[in-house]
């Protein structure tokens, strides 16, 4: 079966996803506890300003090398603390249309994935349950397994990897559903 064959169950599952997480992110209040505010939030931005930070990904504190990294010194910065990552982002308000934009195209990117991988395991005519369990489970694992990363090598809250599993379950069974739902039937 070709990934065209999907194209129907590829967008709508899409759609339906972007319409859950927009549920699970304004409605249900999950994930308000994800990042907390900075004490010292004040004087910590003036010396970031200062510093002249510019946008980017940031670890501190940050070794140059492997060998500096088991170094006397960084072993003591690192005993000091604080030791973390930050992500900068440039200046002004978040643009929520472009971020909006970019996550519907991930969902389309997801969805086709699915599509393909749940075509070459199965024909036309499969009946719903296979479909819907196959093509969920691989949704799960697309949206919701990757963040757990973060926690292992970040220090993001397990718990806060956990809700974005929960969110990833949600997501991997309205593309399980919809890809069940709208499988073509045999010629």
């Amino acid at each position: 079966m070709s990934i065209i064959d999907l194209w129907l169950p590829i967008l709508l599952a899409a759609v339906f996803v972007f319409i859950a997480s927009s549920i699970i992110h304004m409605v249900i209040p999950i994930h308000r506890g994800d990042v907390g505010k900075i004490d010292g939030e004040a004087e910590v931005l003036a010396a970031m300003r200062a510093q002249g930070v510019k946008p980017g990904n940031y670890m501190f504190p940050c070794a140059a090398s492997m060998k500096e990294m088991t170094s006397p010194e960084m072993i003591e910065k690192l005993n000091q603390g604080p030791v973390g990552f930050m992500n900068v982002y440039p200046n002004g308000p978040m643009n929520m249309g472009k971020a909006l934009m970019q996550w519907f195209v991930f969902c389309i990117v997801i969805s086709a994935v699915v599509g393909y991988v749940s075509g070459i395991a199965y024909g036309a005519g499969t009946e719903y349950p296979q479909i819907f369990r196959f093509a969920g489970t691989v949704g799960i694992l697309a949206y919701g397994v990757s963040n757990f990363t973060d926690s292992i090598w970040k220090g993001v809250k397990w718990s806060t990897s956990c809700k974005f599993l929960f969110d990833g379950l949600i997501y991997g069974l309205v593309t399980g559903g919809t890809f069940g739902w709208l499988w073509p039937e045999a010629m």
